[in-house]
């Protein structure tokens, strides 16, 4: 028998929020699910699925059928840490249809859980340049790839990358791009019905913009200052027609360069200075910087698998208070919540995801739950134990300390 009782308890934040790519590895729909369950036990209420990137194109959009067949794949990937000491020579990808894509949306709703897509603008493109090479500023050049990157098969034409990086081929701010991007993003919206879109806005070189005639011509005709200029136009310009449906976009901390599109919700990464100027702008914001957000970091000092770099151990994450120091209380409001990052360039396999995210996500689960004064330490760490016996029970691999 249980005595009776109440039980009071509302989460610190409305945001809580757990990211995946599936850009650089593709994860199938099992995997996602399981992704998604260990939110739900989490307490999570947000799977940002990063679902486009210079390595892969893998949304299914029916009136673009080369953004899988020729996006969703490369012809190899590099063999260690970036620039890579080899080539596996294996051609891999992958993508989800639509209908996967509504089983999974549905999945995560029946856990209260919102599903937020990322399609990556303007930067983060040679997977869908390499299916449609109009979207490039200078369609008949080919992918510029290093001579030292080791590479397989053609460098002709445009290239779905096998190395990791920022390229310099972005999307030209065209009309044929802007219809293209409506076109894609009308079909993504009736696949995920939450309010936000994430549109990336993420690491775009401004190369190609400068060199390109047309680029230059449209920025003196818009009477833009400058590339970045042209970068808020491009944001604000696909924040326009999204908003006309009725969605709001989020992008990552570069989408303050220029000039803030109207209604966005900035996420921070590159540290808080982004998201702390976006709010004292009154703007939404999400921390993830990569100091306490970003589960591609080591755990350990001592490297026991191939990380990205970084090193963000678990104290690190249980330590973090999202709402930065330098707000005051009416600009703090803006702060919905934070999220923890995983780039998967050096994770290949599930196993792997799992041991980055284990035991972390836990530790920023309570950050995000439990009001900032009752959090503890000691009591967190002595409860690692208990912990450890739960990922066992899911059969989940997981980081059982140094």
């Amino acid at each position: 028998e249980i005595p009776q009782l109440a039980i009071k308890d509302y989460p610190r934040f409305q945001y809580r929020g757990m990211h995946l790519d599936v850009g650089r590895h593709f994860f199938d729909v099992a995997f996602v699910k399981k992704y998604i369950d260990y939110l739900a036990y989490l307490k999570y209420n947000t799977f940002h699925w990063h679902l486009t990137d210079d390595q892969g194109w893998r949304i299914e959009i029916k009136k673009y059928p080369k953004l899988t067949s020729v996006g969703g794949y490369r012809n190899g990937t590099i063999i260690g840490h970036h620039p890579g000491t080899g080539n596996d020579g294996k051609r891999t990808g992958g993508f989800y249809t639509q209908q996967q894509i509504k089983e999974v949306v549905k999945y995560a709703r029946d856990r209260f859980i919102t599903v937020i897509p990322e399609i990556e603008m303007p930067g983060h493109a040679s997977a869908a340049i390499a299916a449609y090479p109009q979207l490039s500023c200078f369609p008949n050049e080919s992918t510029k790839i290093s001579p030292k990157t080791p590479w397989s098969g053609s460098r002709k034409g445009k290239q779905v990358q096998q190395t990791w990086g920022v390229f310099e081929d972005v999307f030209c701010p065209s009309e044929y791009t802007f219809t293209f991007l409506e076109n894609v993003l009308n079909e993504v919206m009736q696949l995920f019905p939450s309010k936000y879109i994430h549109i990336g806005g993420d690491e775009c070189p401004k190369e190609s913009w400068k060199r390109s005639a047309f680029c230059q011509k449209l920025i003196k005709d818009k009477n833009l200052k400058d590339e970045h200029g042209l970068q808020s136009y491009f944001i604000q310009r696909i924040e326009k027609y999204l908003n006309s449906k009725g969605r709001q976009i989020i992008g990552w901390d570069e989408i303050l360069e220029g000039g803030l599109a109207p209604n966005a919700t900035v996420m921070s990464w590159r540290g808080e200075q982004g998201g702390i100027a976006a709010a004292q702008q009154s703007h939404n914001v999400i921390m993830t910087p990569g100091k306490y957000c970003y589960f591609d970091h080591a755990q350990t000092q001592n490297k026991d698998s191939l990380t990205i770099g970084g090193y963000l151990p678990l104290d690190t994450v249980y330590g973090y208070n999202p709402i930065p120091k330098e707000l005051n209380e009416s600009d703090s409001k803006y702060i919905l919540g934070a999220q923890a990052n995983v780039w998967t360039e050096y994770m290949d396999n599930t196993k792997k995801v799992e041991y980055m995210i284990f035991p972390r996500m836990s530790a920023l689960s309570e950050v995000l739950w439990s009001p900032a004064e009752n959090r503890d330490w000691n009591r967190f760490s002595s409860e690692l134990t208990d912990m450890h016996k739960r990922y066992q029970l899911w059969g989940a691999n997981y980081y059982k300390g140094e």
